[in-house]
């Protein structure tokens, strides 16, 4: 007999926890990411401090980058059970409706959030290997300075191709962060009055925020 998590994740239901759980962690990160990528406005002083502190928090109890790897392996594990929850439930989901509905629309009553959700899904999973790319091992940047954090991102922006990259990418995550907020509180059985109304203030403020990074570097008003 399988253990439990794996039997849940065999079924329907579990497999929708498991989209709403690494969903939750996943959007708990880009919320913290963002919020610290704002020091960007504060100067490359505060936002090189930053970068260092996040190798080196936890030192001496813990070895340089130990917090920082174990973050990582769990947006890796939170992003594999996410995109693979997903997919299962799309085939699904399609083989309990084998037979497409008589209009154009996907879904009888669904938005555009909602019918876009697959595609956004794509654009973000291919924004973040560019990303990796671009800004933390560098191949993609070709003035990329290991340790400089400030001017790297400085360096990228000012290529308007590449900050327009980011901003449609950015655009893609938060329509896509919109739905998934709404849709995962119905998965955890959260209903309360505002839930999408809270989704659209999450969605904004990540947008609003992740958007401002290339283009206030593209204008001059960071530089």
């Amino acid at each position: 007999m399988l253990p439990l998590a794996p039997r849940l994740y065999s079924t329907y239901v579990g497999k929708k926890y498991a989209m709403a759980v690494s969903g939750i962690v996943l959007m708990l990160y880009v919320l913290t990411h963002m919020i610290g990528n704002l020091k960007l406005y504060s100067g490359a002083a505060d936002l090189d401090t930053y970068a260092t502190w996040l190798r080196t928090v936890g030192e001496p109890e813990l070895p340089r980058t130990a917090l920082l790897w174990t973050l990582r392996v769990v947006l890796i594990a939170a992003f594999a059970i996410h995109i693979h929850s997903a997919y299962a439930l799309t085939r699904a989901n399609r083989k309990a409706r084998p037979v497409q509905y008589a209009s154009r629309r996907e879904y009888a009553a669904a938005d555009f959030a909602s019918r876009t959700m697959r595609w956004t899904g794509v654009i973000v999973g291919l924004f973040v290997i560019f990303h990796l790319l671009d800004l933390t091992w560098g191949p993609a940047n070709p003035d990329f300075h290991h340790g400089d954090p400030y001017h790297n991102v400085i360096e990228s922006f000012q290529r308007v191709p590449v900050a327009l990259v980011y901003v449609v990418a950015n655009v893609a995550l938060a329509i896509h962060l919109y739905h998934g907020a709404w849709s995962l509180t119905q998965s955890m059985g959260w209903v309360f009055p505002y839930r999408r109304h809270l989704a659209i203030l999450y969605a904004c403020v990540i947008g609003v925020g992740n958007v401002s990074f290339p283009l206030a570097v593209m204008t001059g008003i960071v530089g």
